[in-house]
């Protein structure tokens, strides 16, 4: 099992930045990729971005290309997602998730999820 911690969530202005932080613990080692998905009221959870923990490869949603940036510090098992120029549109739960595999954009790709943080940004 792998547990995950998401941290860093709150209220910002738009145009603001902040940094969310997923923290792993447990079986660590067999964990690929890590990934943000991001699930607002009334709408469903939507891919954000995702990172491979052995060689660093990101990708990212369209919708925050250029905005946000995925980083990894294995030594620690922690992620980051800094989250620059925020808009109202980001105003989410954000949640971490960890795939033993190579996972994309698919929520169904990943085996562990953490509890999920509160991003309001206001305009």
């Amino acid at each position: 099992q792998v547990q995950l911690v998401e941290s860093g969530g709150g209220l910002v202005q738009a145009g603001g930045s902040l940094r969310l932080s997923c923290a792993a613990s447990g079986r660590t080692f067999s964990v690929y990729t890590i990934g943000w998905f991001r699930q607002a009221p009334g709408k469903e959870r939507e891919f954000v971005a995702t990172i491979r923990l052995t060689g660093g490869r990101t990708y990212y949603a369209d919708s925050v290309k250029g905005r946000f940036t995925i980083s990894r510090d294995n030594a620690n098992n922690t992620v980051y997602l800094q989250m620059n120029s925020l808009k109202s549109e980001d105003t989410a739960v954000y949640y971490c998730a960890a795939a033993r595999y190579g996972a994309g954009a698919s929520a169904a790709s990943y085996d562990y999820w953490g509890q999920g943080t509160q991003v309001t940004v206001s305009s």
